[in-house]
């Protein structure tokens, strides 16, 4: 995982720009999401604010979808998006390209939709 220290005004733009709005239309109340550990700020699919904890004091604050993956049928992730998830474990953990492999291939969203050999093929790509 990676953090960014931002403003609360900064991760509204964001939440905003994630539902495809214009930054400044979603408003957040960070102590509601501090003290419910999760508010939902709009009926969209990332329109669900979690907190994660604290690290030095600050909130870590993330969106989300609203649903369990186990009720929602999962659709195949963009290659793009499978090589932001690749470099982000070589990066914070050290993984090499099988044990990325091994933790992937497994997940919902991944296994069914990706052929293992094309998942493998993409990991190694430079």
């Amino acid at each position: 995982m990676r953090g960014y220290l931002i403003s609360v005004g900064q991760f509204e733009d964001l939440v905003a720009q994630e539902m495809y709005r214009e930054p400044g239309a979603v408003g957040i109340d960070v102590d509601a999401v501090v003290r419910e550990g999760m508010v939902r700020v709009g009926d969209g699919r990332y329109e669900t604010v979690v907190c994660l904890g604290e690290r030095e004091g600050i909130p870590v604050l993330t969106c989300t979808a609203p649903w369990d993956p186990a009720t929602v049928e999962l659709r195949r992730p963009a290659p793009r998006y499978l090589r932001m998830l690749v470099e982000g474990l070589r990066e914070s953990h050290g993984w090499d390209a099988e044990r990325i492999h091994s933790y992937l291939v497994g997940l919902p969203g991944i296994r069914g939709l990706w052929d293992a050999a094309e998942l493998d093929a993409l990991i190694r790509e430079e």
